[in-house]
């Protein structure tokens, strides 16, 4: 799996003319699944995710989580982090999972964010969305549970 991860003091995402699922401070988790993705990589994404320390502690840098500010997680499904380009100017798609898998285990890794005690929005599945927010920092990072990167 891998994952956009963005702090940010707003976001929210809609479809069409409707707001599906917005946020305070917290984080932003674009998420995309693979073919080869399971749920050891939901435990890794959904292990990592709460953990991340990008946020300031007394004003000296990154300290502390999204947990320890009291944030949110808006996550939203992006099948295109999948998307490959090397040698061509069109993506191919090849990577990611079926929309069938990769739906469970996108709800999957929801399931274990609120678990964990987080407040978790959610953009809808499949659908063609548009994302708004106002990266703090900016600070944005790349997960992969393959640590690729």
């Amino acid at each position: 799996m891998r994952a956009v991860v963005q702090r940010v003091s707003r976001a929210s995402v809609s479809v069409g003319d409707r707001c599906v699922g917005a946020i305070g401070r917290g984080l932003l988790v674009l998420v995309g699944v693979g073919e080869r993705d399971g749920p050891e990589d939901v435990r890794y994404l959904a292990g990592k995710i709460p953990a991340l320390r990008v946020f300031d502690g007394d004003g000296k840098g990154f300290h502390r989580s999204v947990v320890d500010v009291g944030g949110a997680v808006l996550v939203v499904s992006q099948f295109t982090l999948y998307g490959d380009t090397r040698g061509q100017r069109r993506p191919s798609f090849t990577g990611a999972a079926a929309p069938e898998r990769a739906r469970d285990l996108y709800e999957a890794l929801v399931r274990q964010l609120r678990d964990a005690g987080l407040h978790v929005e959610t953009g809808e599945f499949q659908a063609a969305m548009e994302v708004e927010l106002v990266n703090d920092g900016p600070v944005t990072l790349l997960l992969d549970s393959s640590r690729l990167f």
